[in-house]
């Protein structure tokens, strides 16, 4: 009698791994690059805290992740007795990561200036706000790891990606694209060889990956034209900084910057939710493509790797990746997260990650973040229903709001004190303009998923559905979780307003409460058959 022989253990290490290890790589080190480039170049936060306070931690989360999923696919692959099973791809996701360093810590970082803080207390005080941001969205996605399901089931799927498209087009496309045409012959060069390879899928003369095809020629051609002289306004070498090793300690911190996250929590919390939906829809696709990973312990591990690299100082928080099907098919395994885990964790404690980053120009980074804010807002339409497609279109309208608010807000464009009169003078035809346009970027994620919502539920016939959105609607703005009449965009108990504000919060309450009760009226017609 024969046995049968026990399944060997799947390979460490096999030829696909090294093509995923320099595609995760690159996507982690693009997107550690424009938060380093917008936090530095645009806002003006001292290098150091960037580097060697935010860096460490954000990548030990990372680290962290990889090695967890790489567990996860050696364990399943020795539990299946397959050799093809690939680990779940683990990074710094690009939407909230890019809206972190936009949205919440260069604004924070400027308030605290214009508070009187110094340019090294006030980086300081924006690092424990980004530390405790990350501990309160991974703390959020932990508890909404064992109701995945159900929030997928309450919002509607054009609510959940309509609301990150928003984000992708008006503030991923827009505001990367003024800085790409900041130096236009690099930039608009970078984006269109993006634009060539990525989405006109055109073939290049070399046998590389096109991003890393466009990666490096920008850069080279970058230092080549600033060298002699003919770049951009500006050019300028970048200083080499020392090997550092930072070792990312756990420490608290983030309790410090707890405080400081109650004006974000508008941001932070959709941030979080979106992730677990993310988490969800990846899960799926991992198993359409024959790695049957559980929805719940890829959900654990994202959330798990969030609150760690958040205990240790990170900023941008990890999830996993929806390409887990593309990895699988160019032949990578479970080393490439290894692999990438190590590069990236390692790298950020020695200070390797902060030395690349350093000399990526952001006329190359900016580009790629546009592809990404183009790629993103077409999946949110292809992976819809067609019938909701205008009622995404209605969820952009906030975010844009959102990008004039900032604008405007921006004391080398008006003067602060232009900009309070300009907030509160009335002029007999409604409210203050540019107050609408405040108010409504406050807390624009929830309202455009609670305007995308509505508007589905309109379309599909669901007229009380929508009218609960509404009702949703009218008590977050009585709070501030969405319209905020604050400036910073922070929540309040609505009989603490007085005057305008008041005046402002109960009108656009009133507002929703009206357009429900209509739709509630209207939902008892005799509907036809």
């Amino acid at each position: 009698m024969t046995t049968a022989p026990a399944p060997r253990a799947p390979r460490w290490f096999v030829s696909g791994d090294f093509n995923g290890f320099f595609g995760l790589v690159v996507d982690n080190l693009s997107i550690l690059g424009f938060i380093s480039a917008a936090l530095v170049g645009i806002f003006g936060m001292p290098a150091e805290v960037v580097f060697q306070r935010m860096f460490p931690g954000t990548a030990f989360g990372v680290l962290v992740g990889n090695l967890i999923y790489t567990w996860m696919a050696r364990r399943l692959a020795a539990r299946s007795g397959r050799d093809d099973v690939t680990a779940m791809p683990l990074g710094l996701d690009a939407p909230t990561s890019i809206g972190m360093a936009l949205l919440v810590l260069g604004p924070a970082f400027a308030a605290f200036r214009q508070q009187g803080l110094d340019a090294h207390a006030a980086a300081m005080a924006t690092w424990q706000l980004g530390a405790a941001s990350l501990v309160v969205m991974g703390a959020l996605k932990f508890v909404l790891s064992f109701f995945g399901d159900a929030v997928t089931r309450i919002a509607p799927r054009a609510a959940l990606l309509g609301s990150i498209a928003g984000i992708a087009l008006v503030l991923m496309g827009f505001l990367p694209l003024v800085e790409t045409l900041r130096s236009p012959v690099v930039g608009f060069v970078t984006l269109g060889l993006l634009l060539y390879v990525l989405i006109a899928k055109g073939r290049l003369p070399v046998r590389l990956p096109g991003v890393l095809v466009a990666f490096v020629f920008g850069t080279l051609l970058y230092y080549a034209l600033g060298l002699a002289g003919l770049g951009a306004p500006g050019f300028a070498l970048p200083q080499a900084a020392p090997l550092q090793v930072v070792l990312p300690w756990p420490s608290l911190a983030f309790v410090e910057g707890l405080p400081s996250t109650v004006p974000y929590l508008p941001l932070l919390l959709p941030f979080g939710l979106l992730m677990v939906v993310g988490g969800i829809n990846v899960s799926e696709s991992a198993r359409a493509a024959g790695d049957d990973y559980r929805t719940r312990d890829i959900l654990l591990v994202e959330a798990f790797s969030t609150l760690v690299a958040g205990l240790c100082g990170g900023v941008a928080q990890t999830t996993p990746y929806i390409g887990q099907p593309a990895y699988k098919h160019m032949g990578a395994r479970s080393g490439y997260t290894l692999l990438t885990g190590l590069f990236v964790g390692v790298g950020g404690m020695l200070g390797l990650i902060s030395g690349l980053v350093q000399w990526l120009p952001l006329a190359v980074l900016a580009p790629i973040i546009v592809y990404v804010g183009i790629d993103i807002t077409v999946q949110a339409f292809q992976a819809t229903p067609s019938r909701h497609a205008p009622a995404m279109v209605l969820g952009f309208l906030p975010s844009v709001a959102y990008l004039l608010g900032i604008k405007a807000g921006n004391p080398m464009w008006i003067a602060p004190e232009r900009f309070a009169e300009l907030t509160s003078t009335l002029d007999g035809h409604g409210l203050p303009e540019l107050a609408v346009i405040v108010v409504l970027g406050n807390g624009f994620i929830i309202t455009s998923m609670l305007w995308i919502s509505a508007l589905a539920a309109m379309i599909d016939g669901r007229l009380l559905r929508a009218a609960g959105c509404l009702l949703v609607a009218a008590g977050l703005t009585l709070f501030g979780l969405i319209h905020s009449v604050d400036p910073r965009g922070g929540i309040y108990l609505p009989w603490t307003l007085q005057g305008l504000p008041a005046t402002i919060a109960w009108q656009f309450a009133f507002a929703y409460v009206a357009l429900a009760g209509l739709l509630a009226l209207l939902s008892l017609q005799k509907q036809p058959r």
